[in-house]
């Protein structure tokens, strides 16, 4: 049946019509009793249009229903928006839509904090329509609208990819926010009292958290008060103590030799779990053995996922005793082998470093042996400085000699640090496009600026970072199509890991299908290159013991 257009009318009601490849009506307008009853009744549709899976997926899925695939106007025009040197203005449909029209346009509701500690009481709704605009016109015009501007992006086939891919993702966010990770609210108090001892009344700190305050305190000398959880107040007393801080980040403290910093670290360390992943957050987050939240597919500038709520992409690794399998089912946990590396060795075509990434082994092993005389851990510095801009010690000698032998992938990254230190904007290999930045006319010098130097670190790593999550996308849409007709469930992601919740006897297939997932979004995300991105996966009860 092709692509059909969807929209929601204010009364809930549904309305439908099929497209033509240039996204106009190619049939009549069909008026349905809502979103779920027009779905059943089109099962042979292969892409649904509409304004954003957000709005009407979720309840899609209580219905009982799936869509195969989607095209999500809003994610869609926030990419073409980047790509026209236009990041960050307003994307919803609505907005979309004055644009074509030259009306007023509307703001975008203001977004929710990443990892924010509550969900939101109160959903936005979608920004109204300018005037009496209808939902449906504006939907088929904004759509055709925006296949005509794919074909003027600097490589229309792969903007197409992108598209679809964040529209698959959107599909993967809602079904794994409605499945959940299996979480055992009972191993959950359990550790937290293991860790930080008995409750008080009245919001006072759990008896772990007091005694370690006293210790620190008392490290200052009597009488002496300090507050662990205050940044100020521990610079304070140790400048009393004649030791100047700069931070209390956790490395600049190990260098101190002082008695207050060993309960000090462990402080840092059990309050971040008493306030991140205490009891609070086991009231809020978890519900029916599921803890459940909002993923946001592209929420990062680089396309990386965020979360709206419960710091679900910092689960930290003693909480993971809590998320366990179901009895009878097993959790497959998969990890991305080396991920970023290996698309460096995709995007820039570099033959010697594609050559060592074609292998499913230990990517620095292979590398260290073209290149660094058998030693790991140089070129393992080495790569990891390309990427990341490492400028000084060791890893500026080491990336000397990776720029000597893998000359390709190293000025693949540097030419993208020297567009952004310019001012430029620079792409991922799909086309997603960085965030501009303000370029300081006074220096003499173009990039000398610290400013500059900062965010030529922050495209050089872009260009990589971003192309790791457009193969993200594409693996996770190739292992969502590979899992259909199993009972397995996609259930957690981040960045380069995924779990798959499925009963024991799936566990083989679901491994081999990860396994095929991730070779697939390699060869259709780069095209046909030796690189290679294998997985390494285990199969537990409990995710504390994947690794």
């Amino acid at each position: 049946m092709g692509r059909w257009a969807l929209t929601e009318d204010a009364d809930g009601s549904a309305r439908v019509c099929p497209l033509d490849d240039d996204g106009r009506p190619a049939g009549p307008v069909v008026t349905e009793p809502g979103a779920a009853e027009a779905v059943r009744a089109r099962p042979g549709v292969t892409r649904w249009v509409w304004r954003s899976p957000a709005a009407v997926y979720p309840r899609l899925l209580a219905a009982g229903l799936r869509v195969e695939r989607s095209y999500d106007v809003e994610a869609a025009e926030a990419l073409l928006l980047g790509h026209e040197g236009a990041y960050g203005l307003p994307r919803s449909l609505s907005a979309a839509f004055a644009r074509l029209r030259g009306l007023p346009v509307p703001a975008d509701p203001p977004p929710t904090a990443p990892d924010a500690a509550q969900a939101s009481l109160f959903e936005a709704g979608p920004v109204p329509l300018p005037g009496d605009a209808d939902p449906l016109e504006a939907l088929l015009d904004v759509y055709a609208g925006q296949l005509a501007r794919v074909g003027f992006a600097a490589h229309p086939e792969r903007m197409r990819l992108l598209l679809a891919a964040e529209s698959a993702g959107t599909l993967v966010a809602a079904e794994m926010g409605r499945a959940g990770l299996p979480w055992r609210a009972d191993i959950h108090r359990r550790v937290l009292d293991e860790l930080l001892g008995e409750r008080y009344p009245g919001g006072a700190p759990p008896r772990r958290l007091a005694e370690l305050a006293e210790r620190v305190s008392a490290a200052f000398g009597e009488g002496a008060r300090v507050r662990p959880d205050l940044p100020a107040d521990i610079i304070r007393a140790f400048s009393r103590a004649g030791i100047k801080l700069r931070s209390t980040r956790a490395w600049e403290l190990r260098k101190i030799d002082h008695p207050a910093v060993e309960p000090l670290l462990e402080y840092k360390r059990l309050y971040r779990i008493h306030t991140a992943h205490g009891w609070s957050w086991l009231r809020s987050w978890v519900r029916d053995g599921r803890f459940r939240t909002e993923y946001v597919p592209g929420g990062a500038a680089s396309g990386r996922w965020t979360t709206n709520g419960g710091g679900a992409l910092q689960i930290p690794r003693v909480v993971r005793r809590a998320v366990v399998a179901d009895p009878g089912w097993r959790l497959v946990v998969a990890d991305a082998d080396q991920l970023e590396p290996r698309v460096l060795a995709a995007i820039s075509r570099d033959p010697g470093l594609m050559a060592a990434a074609g292998g499913s082994g230990d990517l620095y092993a292979a590398l260290s042996h073209r290149g660094f005389s058998g030693d790991r851990a140089a070129a393992k510095l080495a790569l990891l400085g390309a990427i990341y801009g490492q400028t000084s010690g060791d890893g500026l000698k080491h990336l000397a000699d990776l720029r000597r032998r893998f000359p390709a992938a190293v000025a693949y990254v540097d030419e993208a640090a020297r567009a952004g230190e310019g001012g430029r904007l620079v792409r991922t290999w799909l086309g997603r496009t960085s965030p501009p930045g303000a370029v300081d006319e006074t220096d003499p010098v173009p990039g000398g600026t610290p400013s500059a130097r900062a965010r030529g670190r922050f495209t050089r790593n872009f260009v990589v970072q971003g192309s790791a999550a457009e193969w993200a996308l594409l693996m996770l849409a190739s292992l969502r199509a590979l899992l259909r007709g199993m009972r397995a469930e996609l259930v957690f992601f981040q960045h380069d890991e995924v779990i798959v919740h499925c009963p024991e006897p799936e566990t083989g297939a679901v491994t081999e299908a990860i396994h095929a997932a991730g070779d697939a979004a390699g060869r259709l995300a780069f095209g046909p290159t030796p690189t290679r991105f294998p997985f390494t996966t285990a199969v537990v009860e409990c995710y504390a013991d994947a690794k």
